[in-house]
């Protein structure tokens, strides 16, 4: 019987039908015809109220429902959900279906209105864009279900407590995946580059096609095959690649609800993956004031995973980074020369300055690639129309601060250290452009 009263829901339907019996029974005071109209209306309310409820509760399980989540959702990407709904009503019902979403989404307005016929089945798919990692709990699924009558409304509860890590963006990853797999990376805007020379990795003789090098002809083979043979090489492999990621207060900015450093997080995931794909070996370093994690570079078949797991874990503070332990770190673990691609920001020359010294040291025994990130509100503020002396100012001091941004570059490769400035949302394409560069100019 407890369990009667809690699923029981009266609908509006309800309450104005009792309005106006309410309305009837006052007037009738004033005109007693309409006494005898009210006490009619009051009976068949309570009649169609009764045979409404009957109608929902004579099936002890009308409704069944179930939500099928991900095992767990990428960070920046869109999510799909899905809800099952499955009907054992033998006449068509009306739903109100409320899936309670876990609160870092501050949505409490999730209401789904759908039409069920008799025994019938539906799938409902929304989607869910997480910003930040770490454990999201869903609630309760909720099923309203009422008649065509629509005096009562009978409630189901399923799937209570559904709990889903968010993982860096995995789903950006198996994109990248795949076309690398498939050497097609260009059809996502990655560059084809053009190489100069060749590396010193052998991997076949094949004959001579218009355009090729004419340095790379074997010539002992076109004299035994009486036709021109050229020599094929490709990129070398098993080179470290190593993500460094800048844990610091500087990648806490905000940008369209992640962080930097989540923007970082999920291109040194996509990043290590195509290294990997390519022969290479992918490695993970992170750092703020203290030296955090180190991954030795390696391309065997769990080193993804590991990958994934440790940047599943990083969190950022407020706390300046320490360029100092970062050099010493690496001079002490890494032995073989290696890539190292820092993924860090810098806001003004001065801000550079102050860790070019270690950048220097570490460029001379790596390649270094310092990845940092274009301030997008500048660009908006250069791109607005003036309308007003203060509009001016601030286009000045945005001008100001982006001239900065492009000496930073500069001043990186005056003293033989490759860069890249990027938007956020440009992040994971132009990353691998630039280590597709790298590698097809054998700087590696």
């Amino acid at each position: 019987m407890r369990t009667f009263f809690l699923s029981l829901y009266l609908s509006v339907n309800f309450f104005v039908a009792i309005g106006f019996t309410v309305f009837l029974f006052i007037m009738g005071y004033l005109f007693p015809p309409l006494f005898v109209v009210a006490q009619i209306v009051l009976v068949f309310t309570g009649i169609v109220l009764i045979t409404d409820a009957m109608l929902l509760y004579k099936i002890p399980t009308g409704i069944q429902a179930s939500r099928t989540t991900p095992q767990k959702l990428s960070n920046g990407d869109d999510n799909t959900i899905k809800l099952h709904i499955n009907s054992q009503y033998p006449f068509d019902i009306q739903l109100e279906i409320i899936d309670e979403v876990p609160f870092q989404f501050q949505q409490r307005n999730l209401l789904f209105e759908q039409s069920l016929k008799a025994n019938d089945h539906i799938v409902i798919d929304y989607t869910l864009h997480p910003t930040t990692r770490g454990v999201y709990s869903f609630g309760a699924l909720n099923v309203f279900v009422y008649t065509h009558i629509a005096f009562v409304q009978r409630k189901y509860r399923f799937d209570e407590g559904t709990i889903v890590p968010v993982y860096p963006s995995y789903i950006q990853m198996r994109k990248y995946e795949l076309l690398a797999v498939g050497n097609r990376l260009h059809m996502l805007g990655l560059k084809k580059i053009r190489r100069i020379g060749h590396s010193m990795e052998f991997e076949q003789i094949r004959d001579y096609v218009v355009g090729d090098d004419y340095r790379i002809i074997n010539w002992k083979a076109s004299a035994r095959r009486g036709d021109l043979m050229v020599n094929q090489f490709i990129d070398e492999k098993s080179q470290p690649i190593y993500s460094v990621i800048d844990m610091g207060r500087v990648m806490k900015m905000p940008f369209e609800g992640m962080s930097l450093l989540d923007y970082a997080i999920n291109t040194s995931l996509a990043l290590s993956n195509v290294v990997i794909k390519k022969g290479d070996k992918a490695g993970l370093i992170t750092f703020s004031h203290v030296l955090g994690n180190f991954l030795l570079a390696d391309k065997r078949a769990k080193q993804m995973q590991k990958i994934q797991e440790l940047l599943y874990k990083q969190t950022t503070n407020f706390l300046e980074s320490d360029y100092e332990k970062l050099f010493v770190g690496i001079q002490r673990q890494v032995k073989q020369r290696s890539l190292l691609l820092l993924f860090t920001n810098f806001e003004s020359l001065d801000a550079l300055k102050r860790q070019l010294p270690y950048l220097r040291r570490l460029g001379r025994r790596h390649l270094l690639l310092v990845v940092f990130f274009e301030n997008t509100t500048l660009k908006t503020l250069l791109n607005k129309e003036s309308e007003n002396v203060q509009d001016i100012y601030e286009k000045v001091i945005a001008e100001k601060f982006a001239f900065e941004k492009r000496l930073i570059i500069k001043e990186l490769y005056k003293h033989g250290i490759q860069a890249i400035l990027s938007r956020p949302e440009d992040l994971t394409l132009n990353t691998l452009n630039k280590y597709l560069e790298l590698k097809a100019r054998g700087l590696i």
